[in-house]
């Protein structure tokens, strides 16, 4: 229920909810120096992707920075267009590659869809960032951005798919098996003499930096008004009506 006040009450209580939010990001600032100090991981398969420029090793989709970004964006070989809450996602990064090159760190998107399909689809969306196959390697799978049918089955089974998967799945033109088989993800790495590490893995709400109007509308009176009962409201930036 809306809680009506003076501006005296209003005061009192934001400045209360300020040494709140200071606490969050002081605390923020302490997550972001342990992801920093988390082991690397020596990267010891020998991934190859299609890219624009041809197949390339991981080491090579540095671009020569020694810190890169990969965005998992789930674009499965069986889907017709991009994942529309990946989307979103890359609305947001797609911006921010000229800056995060100039910090030495390469952004990319990785899905394993042909690479044609992909950047037919980049076009349609006018992203300035670069994308990916994976579709010849086991990247994603390893990763554990990628599932197989029999670990799909209890899901499929159940009888209780949330009405957003079937949704998001006729979006993408493909099956709820084919669309639930794709994970959304980021992973980090870093190129020290030669060898690549793995630095950082995240998924699920954990991407959620990355999508910038949450914590816009998380700003605003009605903050993200969503229902897992619900369609869920996220379209391609070019399907709002």
């Amino acid at each position: 229920m809306r809680r009506v006040g003076t501006q005296e009450e209003w005061q009192a209580a934001r400045d209360a909810l300020l040494q709140q939010e200071k606490e969050l990001t002081r605390r923020g600032d302490e997550l972001a120096q342990m992801r920093r100090e988390l082991p690397w991981v020596r990267v010891e398969k020998e991934y190859r992707f299609e890219t624009e420029s041809g197949e390339r090793t991981l080491a090579e989709l540095f671009e020569g920075r020694t810190q890169l970004l990969i965005y998992h964006f789930m674009f499965g070989p069986s889907f017709e267009a991009g994942c529309p809450v990946c989307s979103s996602i890359a609305d947001t990064l797609a911006p921010q590659v000229p800056h995060l090159k100039a910090r030495d760190a390469t952004l990319l998107l990785a899905s394993r869809a042909p690479l044609a399909k992909l950047l037919g689809f980049r076009d349609r969306m006018e992203w300035g960032i670069g994308w990916v196959s994976s579709g010849g390697n086991d990247f994603n799978r390893d990763l554990g951005f990628l599932y197989t049918e029999e670990e799909l089955k209890p899901f499929l089974e159940s009888g209780a798919i949330p009405p957003t998967v079937v949704q998001n799945a006729e979006m993408c033109g493909t099956t709820v098996a084919g669309y639930v088989a794709e994970g959304p993800g980021l992973s980090v790495y870093a190129l020290e003499d030669g060898t690549v590490y793995r630095t950082y893995v995240s998924t699920a709400r954990g991407l959620e930096p990355a999508m910038a109007y949450y914590g816009l509308l998380d700003r605003t009176p009605n903050g993200r008004n969503e229902s897992a009962t619900e369609p869920l409201w996220l379209r391609r930036h070019d399907e709002y009506e």
